[in-house]
């Protein structure tokens, strides 16, 4: 069992204040306006980009997502790719263990585990034990499906080819199988406290929207590639890239034709603090 890292921190930590939360989110100013309700199974929503900060900061931006999810009605498993924060255990890395929450047990999905869990990737659940950008999004899946089966995929290592070789191995392992990628990852880190400052003449605010409008344009054309050269171009504090390339590439794989952007925020738009920013983005990927 993976027990929660940052239960009561970057979320609520008993379970009705959590579930309380969750639906704050949706009906937040910032969030889709109204709380979700699971629509009969479309399918044709394929993958899914889902910010990962504490939820007063990102979380009704991350409504959004699981609004469309819900929209499309719930798939039987889902893969969630997020970043390494940690810098712990294997750079590239699924791992078996049900997880838990203040609302319960994810349970890991045996069959979607044994089909991903090849080169490069490692079974390790240290990568897992202290990440958080996995473990907060799956509050907002037991809140709309209840019980909830998946696995985690925690990328250390993000760069482009090895991001495009991961998506290829998930494309391989939920084919034919009715499953939603996730990719967890939050946008540009502006402020003092991430060594990064705006252009000059800009808000911190106005720096993270000018430079996420540069990597989603690339995510809105279903371009991992191009995204990577964006990331590197104008040196785009993206935390997640890996993530969103490798969900990219499998969505490709999968038939996805379409990504939708369903809302963009900043944590200066809860904070209004001038000085300090972290974009979040909800992206929708459709066949």
């Amino acid at each position: 069992m993976r027990y929660p890292a940052v239960a009561g921190a970057f979320y609520e930590g008993t379970r009705d204040a959590l579930i309380r939360q969750v639906e704050r989110c949706y009906t937040h100013p910032l969030g889709p306006g109204r709380l979700p309700k699971a629509a009969a199974r479309k399918g044709r929503l394929v993958g899914l980009v889902v910010p990962h900060a504490g939820y007063m900061y990102s979380g009704p931006v991350a409504a959004h997502s699981y609004a469309a999810l819900a929209q499309d009605g719930l798939p039987r498993s889902y893969v969630v790719f997020g970043p390494n924060h940690t810098g712990s255990g294997a750079p590239l890395a699924v791992t078996k263990q049900d997880f838990e929450t203040p609302i319960g047990v994810v349970r890991n999905d045996p069959e979607l585990y044994a089909a991903l869990a090849k080169p490069p990737l490692e079974d390790d659940p240290i990568a897992h034990r202290h990440e958080h950008s996995i473990e907060v999004q799956l509050p907002f899946l037991q809140n709309l499906a209840g019980e909830v089966s998946f696995v985690p995929l925690c990328m250390g290592f993000q760069e482009y080819d090895l991001a495009a070789e991961v998506g290829e191995v998930a494309a391989a392992a939920v084919e034919g199988r009715d499953v939603l990628l996730v990719a967890s990852s939050d946008f540009t880190h502006v402020g003092p406290q991430y060594g990064n400052r705006p252009a000059r003449g800009m808000t911190a605010p106005e720096y993270a929207r000018d430079q996420d409008s540069k990597a989603l344009e690339r995510i809105l054309d279903l371009d991992p590639e191009g995204l990577a050269d964006r990331i590197a171009r104008y040196d785009i504090t993206m935390c997640g890239y890996g993530p969103v390339m490798a969900v990219l590439t499998a969505a490709k794989r999968l038939g996805g034709t379409q990504a939708r952007l369903l809302k963009y925020a900043t944590s200066s738009d809860v904070s209004n603090d001038p000085t300090m920013a972290v974009g979040y983005a909800a992206v929708a990927i459709y066949r």
